[in-house]
C-alpha cells in the first residue's frame, strides 16, 4: 500500500508538471485556434536559458525563474507579430507548417548554442531536502511542483472564466468580427494571449529542468506528451488540461513502475479510448 501511495504522489507530481508544460499550448489553441507546434521549442528555450543563468551568470534559480520565461515571452512576441499573424487568414495548415518548421530551426539553434550534452538545472537550496509521505521519501521540490501546478490551474481558470478579460478572450474566439465592432483590438488580444502562452512554456521549462533534465530533442518529446494531454483534456480547456495532465501522469508513472516497456503504449491507448468515448476530449467543447 505504501508503494501504491508513493507512486500516486509521483504520478500527481508528474501530472501537474505536464499541466504546467501544456497549459500555454492549451490557452493558445483555445483562444487563437492556433496549434503551435513550436511550443516544445519555447519550453526548451526556457530550460536552456535558465541553465545558462544558473550555471554561468547569476547562479540563482529564482532569477532564472523570472528572466527565462520573460525572455521566451519576448521570443513568442516576435514570432506572433512577424511570422504567425500573416497566417491567420490562411487557415490552420499554414500555421501548422510554419510552427513545425520553426521547431526545427529552433532545434538547430539550440544545438549550436548549448551543444548536445545532457544538462540539468540545480534544485534551489530551499527545496533540496526530502519529506516522508506514505512511508517513502520524496524530494521537497516535487511537492513544490504540485503546489505551483495547482496555483497556476486555479489562476488560469479564474481569469478565463470569471474576469472581463477572460470574457473578451472567449468572445474573440467565437466571433472576432463582433468583438472588433465593439471597439476591442482583437489583434492585440491575440498577441497578448500568444505571449502569455510563451511565458507559460518558458516557465514550464524552468520548473521541469531540475526533474526532467535538458537533452537533445527534448522539445519534440515534450511536444508529443503535451499534445496527448491537450487531446485527452479537450482542445482549449484549462480544466480539461489539468485533468488530462493528472491522468497521463498517473498512468505513465504506474506503467513505468509495473510494465516499463509498455508505458507509452498505455498512454496512447488511453488517449485512443477516450477519443472513442468522447471525441472532443474529457472537457472539450464541440469543434465546428
Amino acid at each position: 500500500m505504501d508503494i501504491i501511495g508513493a507512486q500516486l504522489v509521483n504520478g500527481v507530481s508528474y501530472g501537474l508538471l505536464l499541466f504546467i508544460i501544456t497549459c500555454g499550448l492549451s490557452l493558445v489553441f483555445g483562444i487563437l485556434g492556433v496549434l503551435n507546434l513550436a511550443h516544445g521549442s519555447l519550453y526548451m528555450f526556457g530550460a536552456y536559458i535558465a541553465y545558462s543563468l544558473t550555471a554561468t551568470y547569476t547562479q540563482s534559480f529564482w532569477l532564472a525563474l523570472l528572466i527565462a520565461p520573460i525572455s521566451v515571452a519576448l521570443l513568442a512576441l516576435v514570432v506572433e507579430l512577424i511570422l504567425l499573424r500573416p497566417t491567420y487568414q490562411l487557415g490552420h495548415l499554414s500555421q501548422v507548417l510554419l510552427t513545425f518548421g520553426l521547431a526545427y530551426v529552433f532545434h538547430d539553434l539550440a544545438s549550436i548554442i548549448w551543444g548536445s550534452n545532457v544538462l540539468s538545472i540545480p534544485v534551489p537550496s530551499i527545496f533540496s531536502g526530502s519529506i516522508a509521505i506514505f512511508g517513502q521519501t520524496f524530494p521537497v521540490y516535487r511537492i513544490a511542483v504540485i503546489i505551483v501546478g495547482i496555483v497556476i490551474a486555479v489562476l488560469l481558470w479564474y481569469i478565463q472564466e470569471k474576469t472581463k478579460w477572460g470574457a473578451i478572450i472567449r468572445a474573440g474566439l467565437s466571433d472576432k468580427q463582433m468583438v472588433s465592432a465593439l471597439g476591442i483590438n482583437i489583434k492585440l488580444v491575440f498577441t497578448i494571449v500568444f505571449v502569455i502562452g510563451g511565458l507559460l512554456a518558458g516557465f514550464g521549462g524552468v520548473v521541469a529542468g531540475p526533474i526532467l533534465g535538458l537533452y537533445p530533442s527534448m522539445e519534440f518529446q515534450t511536444l508529443i506528451l503535451a499534445l496527448v494531454v491537450l487531446v485527452i483534456g479537450g482542445l482549449g480547456s484549462i480544466s480539461g488540461t489539468l485533468v488530462a495532465g493528472l491522468l497521463v501522469g498517473i498512468v505513465e508513472t504506474f506503467s513505468r513502475f509495473l510494465v516499463p516497456e509498455l508505458s507509452m503504449f498505455l498512454v496512447f491507448g488511453l488517449m485512443a479510448i477516450i477519443l472513442i468515448v468522447k471525441p472532443n476530449g474529457l472537457l472539450g467543447k464541440k469543434v465546428a
